[in-house]
């Protein structure tokens, strides 16, 4: 079988790898010359100067070296570019200003690329000497336009609500050829699931139905070739909430839903709950099985002296107005006195048992975990009811201690016992 049909077999069949392996075959049976290209294929961009780089070397005495340089596209005869025997150059004439080579140098400029410069280039090399040595290696070249910066644009502009709406991110570019787009989220890719979707090109990303989870900053990849070009970020507008709505102050004890403040004091509460666009939040008061709507705003003063009742509920409502969803969260404020004759040692030791309201059945259950809660706190198992200023307390502490106990439910549900029997102000 001669070389032009065994190559044309190989090509029908193989691919670059085996066409490789035959072309370092071939040069072996060339009695050591070998013809060598740095990449079977060589992207060029249109407009700019493409260099082919070739090298040949031989190990037989050479009295002329003949290269040739042939071009062929895809179903048609391969056409004469130019050739040299020695340093002498022939180009053919249609093509002399667009192709050089300086021999023995057999590396092939082209310049300017134009997209119908895309095909293989066909390199052989003849070397004459006690015989005829022949070797040759084939490059594609590719021809494209580098990409331009993409822009991203959302539908709705004006953004999609959290569970209800849908949001369609659109990647255009206004130039490059042989485009590949990949979609970027905080950096990294963004792949399909139960609620991302993309376009057969792309160049389109949908969310359906849009999360809070989705919030983020997104970006276009576009590639080709020869380029790539990243947009600008952009973070789509999904409204969301109120989540984990919360009451806090900047003083007084807490347990559970309940805040404590000394008569004469007065106390701040925050109320806060993640949301965007942010949360409108009212104030509600609970006195005498009567509500009304007290403040607007995410803050609320109570001062002690200025409340009639000395236990007064309390609810902090958020409402998203476009979401249309709401949230509100219900606690307690309980003035208490602690006696202007006590010294402070007294009333430090007061403060640190005013929240002790409970059954003895509540009690049974502190006696185990109460010295779990405050490490170095005592209890005592056989200690009888102690009467302090005039309160009764069912455990009896051997150690000051300014924190409050832990949010219990026992505790919410005996505030209305502790008032009627302990009598607790």
């Amino acid at each position: 079988m001669g070389q032009d049909a065994f190559m044309e077999r190989l090509s029908s069949t193989g691919g670059i790898f085996q066409c490789k392996i035959y072309l370092l075959l071939l040069a072996m049976d060339c009695s050591g010359l070998k013809v060598m290209v740095p990449s079977q294929t060589v992207h060029g961009i249109r407009g700019q100067a493409l260099y082919l780089p070739v090298h040949y070397g031989f190990h037989t005495p050479a009295s002329d070296i003949q290269i040739i340089w042939l071009f062929e596209r895809p179903h048609t005869m391969p056409k004469y570019l130019l050739g040299s025997v020695n340093k002498s150059v022939v180009p053919d004439l249609e093509y002399q200003h667009k192709f050089t080579m300086m021999p023995p140098n057999a590396s092939l400029l082209i310049n300017p690329l134009q997209f119908t410069d895309e095909g293989n280039y066909i390199v052989k090399v003849n070397i004459q000497g006690n015989g005829t040595l022949s070797s040759s290696q084939k490059i594609q070249v590719t021809v494209d336009d580098p990409v331009a910066k993409p822009v991203v644009w959302t539908h709705p502009s004006s953004g999609a609500v959290e569970y209800v709406g849908n949001i369609t991110l659109v990647c255009q570019v206004e130039g490059g050829t042989r485009l590949a787009y990949q979609w970027l989220k905080n950096g990294k890719p963004v792949c399909t699931s139960s609620t991302y979707s993309f376009s057969p090109q792309n160049n389109t990303l949908h969310i359906s139905p849009v999360t809070k989870e989705d919030i983020g900053n997104y970006s276009c990849l576009v590639k080709n070739p020869v380029s790539e070009m990243e947009s600008n970020i952009i973070m789509p507008t999904i409204y969301y909430g109120p989540y984990g709505l919360q009451v806090n102050s900047d003083k007084g004890l807490k347990v559970g839903e309940v805040f404590t403040v000394d008569l004469g004091e007065a106390i701040l509460f925050d109320c806060s709950a993640d949301s965007y666009p942010p949360n409108t939040y009212s104030w509600i008061r609970r006195t005498d099985n009567t509500t009304y709507v007290i403040k607007y705003g995410p803050r609320l003063e109570v001062a002690s002296e200025k409340v009639a009742q000395k236990t007064t509920d309390y609810v902090c409502c958020a409402y998203n107005n476009i979401t249309g969803r709401r949230d509100e969260t219900r606690f307690t404020v309980i003035i208490t006195s602690t006696g202007q004759r006590q010294n402070t040692g007294e009333r430090k030791h007061f403060q640190a048992m005013k929240m002790l309201w409970m059954t003895l059945e509540y009690m049974n259950l502190l006696l185990f975990q109460m010295p779990l809660v405050f490490p170095g706190c005592q209890v005592g198992l056989f200690q009888p009811p102690m009467v302090y200023q005039g309160k009764i307390c069912i455990v009896q502490f051997t150690k000051l201690f300014s924190t409050s106990l832990p949010n219990s439910r026992i505790i919410q549900s005996e505030i209305s016992w502790a008032n009627q029997y302990i009598g607790v102000k």
